[in-house]
Order: structure tokens, then sequence, then C-alpha cells
């Protein structure tokens, strides 16, 4: 690796202004992605701000239906949660399928989203929950944080210091994984409350997370799997590469939203 300076941040205020002194410096949190891609010599920040001392930046709270997950908190301990768990098994669900333990004991939610991974899980979640992104200078609805491949509405001194949600009635999510990396070769979040039905669709789409409203609005009328059945998700729009063609994406896809509303309907209230 490139020589780089480490600073370990104390507070939001001291790692946004350690950054605002850096030649071109990176915030810190897993490292899940920075690390490996330094060793690969694609990036050389002059300075790494590391987020994960933050006291400010851990834990999840659950108020009432509320819910609110530190930027730092690993995938382990949201999957670990039993208080969110009882509320939004969903996500408790989502983050203990996370790569391997090592990912899920290092890697962090706000590290995943402000990476925005266009086969990262918690994209999806966050997009069909209709989450709100805080960070250390705004709050921003999921549907405006997430606006590309690996890009963000995240400014470069702005740091993700927290995801706030309501929880729904029902959710479930559903992934393919691809067998080596476990990364969603099509993982779909479908949330619902009373008669608001949100799909997000993740691992799949061309330009990273997006929602699946034809899949919302048949849903609408008749939420049971069947009423996917015609669902044609339209392969222009998703990814092909190595892995799986568009075409299969598109399958994945339509498969993953029928396991998921399977579940939503098979769980009781």
């Amino acid at each position: 690796m490139y020589e780089t300076q480490y600073h370990r941040a104390a507070s939001v205020e001291e790692a946004a202004r350690l950054m605002g002194e850096a030649e071109d410096g990176k915030f810190l949190a897993g490292g899940m992605t920075l690390i490996p891609t330094m060793k690969q010599r694609l990036a050389s920040p002059s300075d790494l701000i590391d987020l994960r001392r933050i006291e400010a930046l851990k834990g999840v709270t659950v108020d009432g239906r509320t819910v609110r997950i530190g930027a730092v908190t690993t995938h382990y301990d949201v999957s670990t949660n039993e208080e969110l768990a009882k509320i939004c098994p969903a996500i408790t669900n989502l983050a203990g399928h996370i790569g391997d333990p090592q990912v899920r004991n290092m890697g962090t939610i706000g590290g995943s989203i402000a990476n925005n991974d266009p086969a990262a899980d918690y994209p999806s979640a966050l997009l069909a929950l209709d989450a709100t992104i805080i960070t250390s200078q705004r709050s921003l609805p999921a549907s405006d944080f997430f606006i590309g491949l690996f890009e963000t509405a995240l400014q470069p001194d702005e740091i993700v210091v927290a995801v706030e949600f309501v929880a729904p009635d029902k959710a479930a999510y559903k992934k393919f994984p691809n067998p080596a990396s476990l990364y969603a070769m099509a993982g779909v979040f479908v949330a619902k409350s009373g008669d608001n039905i949100r799909v997000a669709v993740t691992g799949a789409g061309e330009g990273g997370v997006f929602r699946l409203k034809d899949a919302e609005a048949a849903l609408a009328g008749n939420f049971s799997p069947s009423a996917l059945d015609s669902l044609a998700v339209d392969p222009d729009v998703l990814l092909s590469d190595m892995h799986a063609s568009a075409d299969y994406r598109a399958n994945l896809v339509k498969v993953m939203a029928k396991r998921a509303v399977a579940e939503i309907s098979n769980r009781p209230m």
C-alpha cells in the first residue's frame, strides 16, 4: 500500500475537521471495500479517518416501531438485536446473511450504504422501508440518497450518522447469492404496512438499487405470490455480467419477489 496517515476520530465533528484538512482523505468504517482496494493500489488516500471508535455512531435504538441504527453498528450487531427482531425480523435476517462471519463482525451499515455497491443488501431494505439517512449535515430519504452504481448523494466531507425507519407491519427479504462472494445476484425486499406496499431490488439493476413499481401495483390488489405470475421484469434495465445475464437476473428478481411475498403471507400478524 502507499503511505497514508491514520487518524482515529473521537467525534463526528473531529472526523469532519480531519477530512477537511486532508489532501485526499477517506472515512474508514468496516473497511470491507476500502482496505482491499488500497491493497490492490486502486486507491491511495492521503489520510484515513477511522470512525469506529465514535460512540455516538454505535447501536440500535427501538422506540415503539421507530428504529434508529447507528452508522458504525456492525452487521452482526444488527442481526442479533432482539428488540429489532421482534418488530422487523426481515432486516435482522438480512444482516445475518451478509457475507461470512468475518465480514459480519467488521462490516457496518453506514459503510455499506455509503459505498453503495450494486450488490449490497442494505440499500434494498432502506429503500423499501422508506428509511431516512441521517448525515452530519442533513437528513435524506433513501430514495434521494442512492443515486447510481457506487454513487450516493454524500458530499466528500459528509458522514453517515444513522439510519431511521418505522417498522412495517410485515416485511421479508430474499436473495439469490453468488456462491463465492455471497453478494446478491438478485435480492428483493418487500415491505407491507396496511395498504402501502414497497418492493426494492438489489444486485440486479444496471443503475443500482431500484423500486419494482409494477410488482407494487400487482400486489396492491392481491397480496399473494400468484399476483406476480404475470409480472414482466424488463431485462434492458438489468445488469449482465460474467455471473448472470440480464434475462437470467430478470427471472431471479421475479422468483425472489414471489418468495418474499410468500414468506410475508405465511407469517402470522
